[in-house]
């Protein structure tokens, strides 16, 4: 008798499908943000956890991009401006030329086209007739010299005008990526809300990581410069406000936002993202930081703190944590700067 029944793949037995369907629905389960009954509690719990520091990450990252694209179109509305001041002030230069223009050709045509030799022989009165003649001579290299004048105001003229829509296409395309990062940090801390709600209430508390011991850095800690010792006070100053990205204070504040502002306190200015900072002044090691100094986090600098002393340091931690101590090693440091 004829079996009509699709023969069974080789290698593929009923216990290797059964496996496999489990492996799927543990996938599966893990993308939904829950576990599959058959998991291990604590293995659901770390891959929450971790799922949601990547996010927090990851939302980092894009909020430097967004920090570095808004920054850049202020640059950018400056160069405008400058450009369009400059079009409007050679424009009034290029009238007034003109004008000038105008008046020595209008004192040419009423003082008359005769040949010079024949108005000589003319004349009654020679002497008052070469006068005449310097004059005009005169008149005539004024007027070739506003000529060149014209058209240098009217070669810059047009350079600011290129100048000013270069940068007009530029700012175009830079307030797209404002709102294409803006979007992407919005999505990645949608997710990781939604996986924070679906969180036992003490798992999520683990997670907020709050400040260990209450510790609040070493006081007795000197800095390394008088701005490092008024940028830390005002960090200090900052405790407890909200994380807030995109921010740069005094209501609330991102990373780099808190850096910048606590510098400029200090009267120092900061660029605006992390990446940017770690640059700005002179890298030590980590075993040598001092107060004051900032201290990037992994290999992208995409997290930015200020080291307090007794290794801690204050930092815009995350959305829905304050601005808090941490131990210096809560992550990988990239870099130490003093600035």
């Amino acid at each position: 008798m004829v079996s009509h029944r699709r023969p069974t793949r080789p290698g593929l037995n009923r216990g290797v499908r059964a496996t496999v369907l489990s492996a799927a629905a543990a996938t599966a389960a893990a993308t939904l943000g829950t576990a599959p009954a058959s998991a291990d509690p604590q293995d659901s719990h770390e891959s929450a956890k971790a799922a949601v520091d990547r996010l927090y990450g990851e939302a980092e990252r894009a909020t430097e991009r967004f920090n570095a694209a808004r920054e850049n179109l202020g640059r950018l509305r400056g160069r405008i401006d400058a450009a369009q001041d400059s079009a409007a002030r050679t424009q009034e230069e290029i009238n007034r030329l003109r004008d000038s223009l105008g008046a020595m050709a209008g004192a040419q045509y009423r003082s008359g086209a005769v040949d010079p030799s024949v108005a000589l022989l003319l004349s009654s009165d020679p002497d008052t007739f070469l006068d005449r003649a310097a004059a005009l001579d005169r008149a005539g290299e004024r007027s070739a010299v506003t000529l060149h004048k014209l058209r240098h105001a009217q070669r810059r003229i047009e350079q600011s005008r290129a100048e000013a829509a270069g940068a007009l296409a530029a700012m175009e395309r830079d307030r797209a990526a404002v709102a294409r990062h803006k979007r992407t940090v919005e999505g990645k801390l949608a997710r990781a809300r939604q996986l924070l709600r679906a969180m036992p209430a003490a798992d999520r508390d683990e997670l907020g990581r709050s400040s260990r011991s209450g510790a609040h850095g070493d006081l007795s800690a000197v800095a390394a410069s008088a701005r490092g010792a008024a940028a830390l006070m005002a960090a200090r100053q900052a405790l407890g406000r909200p994380y807030v990205w995109g921010a740069n204070g005094p209501a609330g504040f991102d990373c780099s936002g808190l850096m910048q502002w606590a510098y400029a306190q200090a009267g120092v200015g900061l660029p605006r993202t992390s990446q940017a900072q770690r640059y700005a002044g002179r890298m030590v090691p980590l075993s040598q930081a001092r107060p004051g100094d900032l201290v990037a986090y992994r290999a992208d600098a995409s997290h930015i703190g200020m080291y307090a002393g007794g290794g801690q340091v204050i930092h815009a931690p995350y959305p829905g944590a304050p601005v808090r101590y941490d131990p210096v090693g809560m992550m990988p440091v990239s870099s130490v700067t003093r600035v």
